[in-house]
């Protein structure tokens, strides 16, 4: 099996106060002796080396660096509003976030499987008209991370059969060719994004806004799309935008619902519970599934960029 990485990368960005101090908790016991000149700590976790400075200025340095460094920025998006490129630019707009868009005709686009190292990606672009509003409503729709699994499976077939919407399921094996030539994964995204609501767009053109669930800055997200030959450019881009847009929360259930049957697919292939996330425990899964399978499996069943890769070698002694 291939378990090349993509190059070296460094990505630096200063972080809020309180995330400074989720830092220092969650790295407390992996810190070097020796760190550099005015940092907090300094941590090397098989591929990417992180350093907290006390300017609170972070710098990820490694072949994970943009796997490491999103669970930062996504907790910078959730707890601060803010949205940080990989150059340490960021947002952070109160009034956008103000805009509702619950009573407009609308295709969103929202993704799944980002955080998780089993399973594919999974992205969704919907289109929601305001006659659909009150179905919606009456269904109980809202952002599928409010929703259990058990309600998402319930509602999501209804949701699929009556409301337009179009869906791509990246498996992993493109991923991780994908991300073997240097394609981080907002890049991967962004480019998911633009097809399904390319799509959406093509064969729904009575929408009054057009809205993602940002993930990253217009601008680093417009760049990712710089070769692509078309591309959807009057976005409203929101955080939170499941909560604020009916076509967004649609895309984040529909998408859930997918993600959660081809993890089920999983399961019931290899005749083992295959957990969700990036925890331990999926580290333990990868290892017997490799024990039993050979490394080449992992390449059908997860993504390689994941430190998670890293771990399961060190618990196979995969070389």
């Amino acid at each position: 099996m291939n378990f090349s990485k993509p190059k070296q990368v460094t990505i630096v960005f200063k972080v809020s106060d309180n995330i400074k101090e989720m830092m220092i908790k969650h790295y407390a016991d992996m810190k070097r002796e020796k760190t550099p000149p005015y940092a907090i700590f300094q941590v090397k976790d098989f591929d990417c080396v992180t350093t907290l400075y006390e300017s609170g200025k972070v710098m990820f340095q490694g072949i994970g660096a943009d796997i490491e460094a999103s669970y930062w920025t996504e907790q910078e998006r959730v707890l601060n509003n803010r949205i940080i490129d990989t150059e340490g630019k960021d947002k952070k707009d109160k009034k956008e976030e103000k805009k509702v868009f619950i009573n407009v005709s609308s295709i969103g686009s929202d993704e799944v499987g980002t955080g998780d190292y089993f399973g594919p990606l999974v992205v969704t672009a919907s289109y929601v008209s305001k006659d659909n509003i009150a179905y919606m409503q009456e269904l109980g729709v809202r952002d599928s991370k409010k929703l259990t699994d058990e309600t998402i499976i319930k509602i999501a077939p209804e949701l699929i059969k009556k409301i337009p919407h179009t869906t791509i399921i990246l498996t992993n094996k493109e991923y991780n060719d994908y991300h073997s030539t240097d394609t981080n994964m907002n890049k991967i995204k962004a480019i998911l994004h633009n097809k399904c609501l390319l799509k959406m767009v093509e064969s729904e053109p009575n929408y009054e806004k057009i809205v993602v669930d940002q993930f990253e800055n217009p601008k680093s997200y417009y760049s990712h799309l710089n070769s692509v030959p078309k591309k959807v450019t009057n976005i409203t881009f929101m955080t939170k935008a499941e909560d604020q847009c009916m076509s967004v929360a649609a895309s984040s259930i529909i998408s859930r619902y997918i993600f959660l049957k081809e993890i089920k697919k999983l399961s019931e292939r290899f005749n083992l519970e295959i957990p969700l996330g990036a925890s331990s425990l999926v580290d333990e899964v990868g290892a017997t599934l490799v024990k039993k399978y050979g490394p080449n499996i992992l390449n059908e069943i997860a993504k390689l960029s994941f430190k998670n890769t890293e771990k399961i070698k060190e618990l196979t002694k995969v070389r």
